[in-house]
């Protein structure tokens, strides 16, 4: 299934009451930007607010995790999701945030999860209406059905980094990858895993915020030596951009591509995880 919608087709078919539209706006920390704030001022029309650091595990030290699958579910049936719904989820930059929800409802077992193409930016770019305020949706009947095979844990990579049963694809831009820069978290260890390939999540998105052409996808990954055929699992620096990665991926037909949840902020964070810097794989 393809995991993308156009503006056109949202703009067709916005009106359908089977959709449900997810403003998943995010921002670094640090960024003096209130998404909350700015989706009040503005929104698709019909949209809903996605708050990825609310909608999280908060029993544990690391930022925006997958929430446990009973809160993950109260949140969503208040966004007016139901078991039968078409989620269509955006964000402001194009295709960035966006991404991390779709996968949070795949792994909830929530497979009729589209990203809106180009997101906030091609629909104002386009002149397609937009709304101000919050509105109460009507709550729906979600129920959550995990798919762990979906979701990685630092075990779960340190294993098949060991053993290379799957492959790790880093999702940061490349000097963060090669410990050139430091980490915009505090207390982080520069570098990445042993055995990793780095595909910056950058290269899969162009200057108008659309996911590139399938055949450059194809192109880009290859040049970084990942096998398209083998199993991978995709890591950023806190979940996000991995999952821009995941969404490229699925673009090309693989949909059953893994997160490591935790990413760098747990890997770098620990002292008992191997590091390595340069351009060493």
């Amino acid at each position: 299934m393809n995991p993308l919608v156009s503006t056109d087709w949202l703009a067709e078919h916005i009106d359908d009451p089977a959709i449900v539209i997810l403003d998943a706006t995010f921002v670094m920390p640090g960024s003096p930007r209130d998404p909350a704030k700015e989706f009040a001022q503005r929104h698709i029309p019909g949209a809903v607010f996605f708050d990825i650091d609310a909608v999280s595990d908060h029993a544990v030290d690391l930022p925006h995790m997958l929430a446990p699958p009973q809160d993950f579910a109260t949140a969503v049936r208040r966004m007016g999701v139901n078991a039968g719904s078409k989620v269509v989820v955006y964000d402001s930059e194009g295709i960035f945030s966006s991404a991390r929800v779709w996968w949070n409802f795949r792994a909830m077992g929530h497979a009729d999860t589209v990203v809106l193409d180009g997101g906030l930016k091609k629909w104002l770019a386009e002149g397609h209406p937009m709304e101000t305020g919050w509105r109460e949706p009507a709550h729906g009947e979600f129920k959550s059905h995990p798919i762990p095979a979906l979701v990685r844990d630092v075990e779960q990579v340190r294993t098949v980094l060991s053993n290379g049963a799957e492959q790790v694809v880093d999702a940061r831009a490349a000097a963060r990858f090669r410990g050139e820069t430091p980490e915009p978290r505090a207390g982080l260890r520069s570098g990445h895993m042993p055995g990793a390939r780095n595909v910056p999540f950058g290269d899969m998105v162009t200057p108008d915020g659309t996911l590139a052409e399938p055949e450059q996808l194809k192109a880009r990954f290859e040049a970084a030596g990942v096998d398209l055929a083998a199993p991978i699992t995709t890591s950023c620096g806190s979940g996000v951009t991995a999952a821009v990665l995941a969404l490229a991926l699925a673009r090309l037909g693989r949909d059953d591509v893994a997160i490591y949840d935790g990413s760098w902020t747990e890997w770098g964070g620990r002292d008992d995880t191997p590091i390595v810097t340069g351009a060493e794989a």
